[in-house]
């Protein structure tokens, strides 16, 4: 009788970590994938940002903006922007390799 019941425990004990393990992995397996999506967003806004700096390169080929003005300003913000996101993603594509 001490043996079934012992046996009884065991079982339950066993399929609670089962369950527990497999709930664990769940959780585990959307963490990733959310942090997928944040690096495919960052990659985009990333790609946005350096596609308008070059539009507004090609708008200032004659340097008409002066960095003293609101656009100048604006420009050299972007431009730094671009600068630290290209360091950042360069460095971690380097990490990668």
């Amino acid at each position: 009788m001490i043996e079934i019941i012992f046996l009884i425990i065991l079982s339950a004990g066993n399929v609670y970590f089962i369950w527990r393990a497999l709930s664990l992995a769940n959780v585990t397996a959307d963490q990733e994938e959310y942090i997928q999506e944040l690096e495919d967003m960052s990659q985009y806004m990333y790609n946005q940002i350096s596609d308008t700096y070059n539009e507004m390169k090609k708008i200032d080929y004659k340097g008409a903006f002066a960095e003293d003005d609101e656009a100048g300003t604006t420009f050299t913000m972007l431009k730094n922007v671009i600068t630290n996101l290209e360091k950042e993603f360069n460095a971690e594509t380097k990490e990668k390799k």
